[in-house]
């Protein structure tokens, strides 16, 4: 029984480690202006950021529920600093798991280079659907019209980066926030693969 307890005990901590050094490295990623830009191809609105990587990392090495802690922690430490009454965080923590989440149960069950590339395929997918439907149903009304966003201004931005922008919740989905989306998850699939492929057995048997 002592021995159980023991067992289980050390469990907890590595699962709290692995959450807290993943959690703070996508904390950093998602909070420090220097690793967010936006580009001129995609309204102004839109910023990269990549606080996604190490949830994949730490989802494909110790499991899908380690993946939501890690983004759940991110999005915790970033609350005191939001601008959106926690709603703009709230939206991220669903999209993020949207992407995440599925990727490492598929990957769980199936720990090969085609297991990966269908999760990543499955996350990419739900991650569309969910920050598309999101934002045309709901997003870009809060930001209007809780937020005080003037629409004028956010369909303006939205012509600048592609004049096939006409109103603020279809095309601007269809032209600006699908294809950003599809780029952004694409380099972050990108970046993820490469890097996993390197340190799997280091962190395998290092945390």
């Amino acid at each position: 029984m002592e021995q159980n307890k023991t067992r289980s005990s050390t469990k907890t901590i590595r699962i709290m480690a692995r959450v807290a050094i993943f959690g703070a490295i996508a904390t950093i990623l998602y909070v420090v202006p220097f690793f967010t830009f936006s580009v001129p191809f995609f309204p102004g609105f839109l910023q990269f950021h990549f606080d996604e990587i190490p949830a994949f990392i730490a989802g494909f090495a110790y499991g899908p529920l380690t993946a939501f802690f890690v983004i759940l922690v991110k999005t915790l430490i970033k609350l005191p600093m939001s601008t959106t009454a926690f709603v703009g965080e709230a939206a991220d923590l669903l999209y993020s798991s949207a992407f995440v989440i599925p990727a490492a149960l598929i990957y769980k069950k199936r720990r090969t280079i085609s297991g990966a590339l269908l999760g990543f395929g499955l996350g990419f997918i739900c991650q569309l659907i969910a920050s598309s439907l999101g934002n045309m149903f709901f997003m870009i009304d809060f930001y209007v019209f809780f937020m005080g966003f003037p629409s004028d201004a956010l369909l303006a931005m939205g012509r600048a980066a592609n004049s096939n922008i006409t109103d603020i919740h279809y095309t601007m989905v269809l032209y600006g926030i699908l294809p950003f989306n599809v780029v952004k998850d694409f380099l972050v699939i990108l970046v993820t693969f490469l890097i996993y492929k390197r340190i799997h057995v280091l962190l395998s048997k290092k945390l």
